[in-house]
């Protein structure tokens, strides 16, 4: 599926080709905090399926409980998160932030991960996989 999107000022803009079924949501403190809300709902594609056609985000690096280091990029205009990428060599995979969309209403989760940390006071989501970390 084609998407497009981009910041919420305009600033930034991207097109990509994503499966929406790989679509999930996150639950895991940092994208609570990231998000500054409950979790946070994205959607992976290849590097090679993901072009940005306006701007240049800003990129803050973010380590992680394990150690691993991820590469959050947002515009440093209106703050808006874009998506995450690993960090150094190899392939990588941009973890789309689904609400930057233009087709985000399409793209519904099928899975969510670190369920354990999710905040208490949320429904539970029916029909999509759950696991209690990653």
């Amino acid at each position: 599926m084609k998407i497009d999107g981009g910041c919420h000022c305009g600033a930034i803009t991207y097109e990509a080709e994503v499966d929406p079924e790989k679509t999930s949501i996150c639950h895991c403190t940092d994208c609570q905090k990231l998000t500054g809300t409950a979790f946070r709902v994205t959607v992976p594609t290849p590097e090679d399926h993901y072009r940005i056609t306006k701007g240049t985000p800003k990129i803050y690096i973010k380590t992680g409980a394990s150690g691993a280091k991820r590469a959050q990029a947002f515009c440093g205009d209106c703050g808006s998160h874009l998506y995450a990428t690993s960090v150094g060599d190899g392939p990588k995979v941009y973890g789309i932030r689904a609400g930057t969309a233009r087709q985000r209403e399409d793209l519904i989760p099928t899975q969510q991960k670190w369920h354990r940390s999710a905040l208490h006071w949320l429904p539970e989501f029916q029909g999509m996989a759950t696991v209690e970390e990653q």
